[in-house]
């Protein structure tokens, strides 16, 4: 759930069955004995398949060389060979590009943080309210066209997973995703997922940090992240 959305792109405009699941590998893993699905990744760069249920660095490797090697199967006069750059400006030029990035704010006060999530989970009743911080943060940021607490019913054993990350989804396609994780004696960690859709082409080259400031900003702004966490800056940026 909290991966790019940049292959529910694909999927959708390739009419491929694809799932959204909770962060757990073993999510996964009910799929593929299911024969639901061959191919899975999540957004912290593991990719697996069918093969073992588990993500497999040398398997993500051969992949890439396999298309590649597909990409080039014609180039054989010498031609400059295309790149893994050339093959994700193409996809960029298809399909739009997912500027994407994680904060980490880690020992954070655990009572702190589940009083961020709650102060959350209350604002997602109210669009209005919503859209209101959101234009206040930044006004050239889209308006939240929905906001939920993701829950996911497995499509093989009926179980439902709850809690499993705040979202704001926005019109333009750009999404916030708040997660809540360890809130044992040496604190919790805070987890934002910040993803900002570009579909002109003119924008997508872009620099990372310029695209994405403006929707750091609503986020930080909207979750008062300062005021109930004491934290300026995040642990990690990923």
């Amino acid at each position: 759930m909290p991966t790019s959305a940049a292959l529910d792109v694909v999927a959708k405009n390739l009419n491929l069955k694809f799932f959204e699941v909770p962060t757990g590998w073993k999510f996964f893993g009910n799929l593929m004995d299911a024969g639901l699905c061959s191919i899975c990744g999540e957004e912290s760069f593991g990719t697996g398949s069918d093969h073992i249920r588990e993500k497999d660095g040398i398997w993500a490797v051969l992949a890439w060389l396999s298309i590649l090697a597909f990409k080039n199967k014609e180039n054989l006069n010498g031609d400059k060979l295309v790149t893994v750059e050339d093959i994700v400006r193409q996809h960029w030029a298809i399909y739009g590009r997912h500027y994407y990035t994680r904060y980490d704010y880690e020992n954070v006060d655990a009572g702190a943080a589940k009083d961020l999530m709650a102060y959350l989970v209350k604002l997602q009743s109210s669009l209005d309210e919503i859209n209101s911080s959101v234009k206040g943060a930044h006004s050239n940021v889209s308006n939240v066209v929905n906001a939920d607490e993701f829950e996911y019913k497995d499509p093989v054993d009926g179980s439902v997973s709850k809690h499993q990350g705040i979202r704001f989804l926005f019109e333009d396609g750009s999404r916030l995703v708040f997660r809540l994780s360890g809130t044992g004696s040496e604190g919790a960690t805070i987890r934002l997922y910040i993803e900002q859709y570009e579909k002109d082409s003119s924008k997508t080259g872009r620099d990372s940090q310029e695209a994405l400031a403006p929707l750091v900003e609503v986020a930080l702004k909207l979750s008062k992240m300062l005021e109930f966490t004491g934290r300026s800056a995040p642990t990690v940026i990923t």
